[in-house]
């Protein structure tokens, strides 16, 4: 599985998070998702740029209107690559848990 840092860097930012959650419930037009928002509608073009040259937002043209749309299949590979530790400090801490109780 190639993850680039930048997927990384990309959900690093709390914005995109939320553009990437807002993405995940229905597709939207670039100006719907920047309704949801405070920032300006550059800002937001900008985040979905960053989302979308990571493979986080995929971006279709219909007609006049950009319709963005989460890719969970990326988002999924970003999961799956972090639950491998996840599953490696889950068994630490649970060996550390039973070293403890035989300390008492």
């Amino acid at each position: 599985m190639d993850l680039r840092r930048d997927v990384f860097q990309a959900i690093a930012d709390p914005t995109r998070r939320e553009i990437i959650g807002l993405l995940s419930r229905k597709t939207l037009t670039l100006n719907g998702v920047a309704e949801n928002f405070t920032v300006s509608r550059p800002a937001i073009s900008k985040h979905i740029r960053i989302l979308s040259e990571c493979g986080l937002v995929v971006i279709r043209q219909q007609g006049r209107e950009r319709y963005c749309a989460a890719n969970l299949q990326r988002i999924k590979e970003v999961s799956d690559w972090a639950d491998q530790y996840r599953e490696f400090w889950k068994g630490k801490l649970d060996q550390l848990e039973a070293f403890l109780e035989t300390q008492k």
